[in-house]
């Protein structure tokens, strides 16, 4: 028992349970004002990530269309696109070169490249155009077209059979070159004592190799 400055005595189990009982209405209270709080960030939450659900299947679809061609080795249009972002690092090179960023061979590589892509785009080029007048030959031997749509089809093949034999010779012909040039540079570095022989020996075989192809 506990005398109270009232007079008046109060029990410890008394006290024990008002304690509970103001704790009670304590928690009750912050659990309504919690209940009170906007909920804007929640909802925002829970509509951006359908968004970008939603986003992700639409590319995905677009990839896998029927009407996109795959690229593969011998599309013209996708080695187009390489030849003309090889062309402008060409032209770059020439300029990092003057100003001495980049060393001569990297500019040389890269003006290889250009004539190598050059030639893979003509080579792709004559495949589509053997495709095309196959196709219209077998639809001739089906009586589909006549000799002249026949004929019609075969032209751009004989152009394009030309313009393949012309980039396949510069292109071998560069290669040559660069084979040649890099002997040279080997021989020069074995000769100042900052080459090896087995570079040198590298070299020569590649341009050897390069000759007997020619």
């Amino acid at each position: 028992m506990v005398a109270g400055k009232t007079g008046f005595v109060v029990s410890s189990p008394t006290m024990r349970w008002a304690a509970w009982f103001l704790s009670l209405i304590l928690t009750a209270s912050l659990i309504a004002e919690e209940a009170e709080l906007p909920k804007e960030p929640a909802e925002s939450l829970d509509i951006e990530p359908p968004l970008l659900i939603q986003e992700v299947p639409a590319r995905t679809a677009g990839k896998s269309s029927p009407d996109v061609p795959a690229p593969n080795e011998l599309d013209p249009e996708r080695i187009s696109a390489a030849l003309e972002k090889a062309r402008k690092s060409a032209a770059s090179g020439e300029r990092l070169y003057r100003g001495g960023i980049i060393a001569k061979v990297e500019a040389e590589n890269r003006a290889l490249k250009v004539v190598r892509l050059e030639a893979d785009l003509a080579a792709a080029r004559l495949e589509v155009a053997r495709q095309t007048a196959a196709a219209q030959q077998g639809r001739f031997a089906a009586g589909e077209i006549s000799q002249s749509e026949v004929d019609a089809a075969n032209a751009p093949l004989v152009a394009a059979t030309q313009e393949a034999e012309t980039a396949s010779a510069r292109r071998e012909r560069a290669e040559l070159d660069a084979a040649l040039l890099n002997l040279k540079r080997q021989e020069k570095l074995l000769a100042l004592g900052s080459g090896r022989k087995s570079e040198v020996s590298r070299a020569a075989d590649k341009v050897n190799a390069l000759q007997q192809k020619n």
